[in-house]
């Protein structure tokens, strides 16, 4: 099933996602670093050289992209808010713009992220709380659904190959 993106409210996006995978699995490639730098990649031609991450209420996290192509670097980090595995996790997302341009705001944007298993199908709902309609806007335009969707399709492949 592709992304499903919506935009709920003037402040939030919200992108749904189904994964033909156990919520179990589904969570710890989102929770585990050296899985998540496999697969949150977006389009071709970055890597993933900083996946730091301690998940747990008060736990920070730090991703950092680098293109192959220039060597151009940008990435995100905050505080995890909400643990309770394997059903939700709820984050603040800051913007580290690197050197790809100026941060987008000093307000981070607040990430909720559920997990939910029916049949063995996880739907991952995944709800971005901005500061403004402004930095919704600024963020939903830098193509960052298309390059979910793309990691998503790489999470795809991974669970199919560990089945």
């Amino acid at each position: 099933m592709p992304t499903e993106v919506t935009q709920p409210s003037d402040r939030e996006v919200r992108v749904v996602r189904t994964f033909k995978a156990p919520r179990q699995l589904v969570w710890d490639a989102h929770t585990k670093p050296e899985l998540v730098s496999k697969w949150m990649l977006g389009p071709p031609g970055w890597t993933m050289p900083v996946c730091e991450m301690d998940v747990r209420a008060g736990g920070a996290y730090r991703w950092r992209w680098r293109s192959e192509e220039g060597g151009k670097e940008f990435g995100f980090f905050g505080k995890f808010i909400e643990v309770n595995e394997p059903s939700k996790i709820v984050h603040e997302e800051n913007f580290d713009p690197g050197d790809m341009g100026g941060p987008m705001s000093s307000e981070p944007a607040i990430i909720t992220t559920l997990y939910e298993e029916a049949n063995g199908i996880t739907t991952l709902t995944l709800t971005m709380l901005f500061a403004s309609k402004e930095i919704r806007d600024a963020a939903v335009s830098t193509g960052m659904t298309d390059g979910m969707e793309i990691g998503y399709a790489r999470l795809d492949e991974m669970f199919k190959q560990a089945a």
